[in-house]
């Protein structure tokens, strides 16, 4: 009989393993680094700081010169007065935080969906013309939303949805920064996943929505913030006319132009519409970031 082999080749002996390179950067290095992050930090979240303590700030404050970054008198009265203006609008407050839900809520969702099912063939499909409607969807990232302004409301008056809430939503779902973006990604999976899927017996929206798309759910939460915010920002007013169908951008926008007396609610604006973006982002922040480890998948 044979004898079993019980020892391990030498390749796999702990002395023969490759020791770990070393960084070649000093601790001075290191902390020349660290510094430099730091001072880049500290200028990007100023911004954010002032925003909060502006909203917590009294009139006096607010207009004080030199200007203070920190609140000294801390208040909610900001927040009082925004509420009261808002109460005493002959439009419900209640109905402008609805019309925000409805029009970023589907213009998010109907925006990730689209992308995500007309990326797919032209990541992972051969068929005539693909190039040249990639190429379409590219050329149509190099025009501004100011060039397009006008073609875009010719089209949705033709269309007739015009004071609708499609006339801000399907223009959304319609952008082509999210089909490149989901296009890119799809392309980095193995396509063997979808060819042993056809071998099962798979159908094509099976492959799509059970293997795809869980594969590519941090690329579609990054899309997702993206879109958010540009639809959490997007007063209607190009397109709505009722003040029923308004966002509440669009009203938050009005209360901060009333002059000096609404100064303070004008700052509480400002904090609510910075805050909601933001903790949308903190949600989604952990699959965002793994966007990064998960980009160089290959077959």
């Amino acid at each position: 009989m044979a004898k079993i082999r019980t020892e391990l080749p030498k390749k796999y002996h702990f002395w023969n393993k490759p020791r770990e390179k070393k960084l070649n950067r000093s601790v001075a290095g290191n902390g020349l680094l660290f510094l430099i992050m730091g001072i880049c930090g500290i200028f990007m979240a100023l911004p954010l700081v002032m925003i909060i303590n502006n909203c917590l700030k009294p009139l006096d404050e607010i207009y004080q010169y030199p200007p203070q970054i920190f609140v000294k008198n801390p208040t909610f009265e900001n927040f009082t007065d925004l509420f009261t203006i808002m109460n005493d609008s002959w439009v419900p407050f209640s109905r402008y935080i609805l019309n925000t839900i409805i029009i970023t809520g589907f213009g998010t969702v109907g925006h990730v969906i689209l992308a995500s099912l007309a990326a797919y063939p032209l990541a992972k499909h051969d068929f005539p013309g693909k190039k040249t409607l990639f190429n379409m969807v590219v050329l149509s990232m190099m025009f501004s939303w100011q060039v397009t302004q006008i073609p875009n409301y010719m089209i949705i008056s033709w269309l007739g949805i015009n004071n609708n809430y499609l006339a801000l939503i399907l223009p959304a779902c319609a952008f082509g920064m999210g089909l490149y973006l989901m296009k890119q990604f799809m392309e980095q999976l193995p396509t063997s996943l979808m060819e042993s899927a056809r071998l099962d017996g798979a159908s094509e929206w099976k492959i799509f929505w059970k293997i795809v798309m869980p594969n590519v759910k941090p690329a579609w939460l990054t899309l997702a913030i993206f879109q958010f915010q540009q639809m959490w920002g997007n007063t209607g007013a190009m397109f709505l006319r009722d003040e029923q169908l308004k966002p509440l951008q669009f009203a938050l926008q009005q209360i901060a132009a009333g002059g000096t007396a609404r100064a303070g609610a004008a700052a509480a604006v400002t904090f609510i519409v910075a805050a909601v973006p933001i903790i949308f982002f903190l949600c989604c922040q952990s699959n965002v970031l793994e966007t990064m480890t998960t980009s160089g998948m290959k077959d």
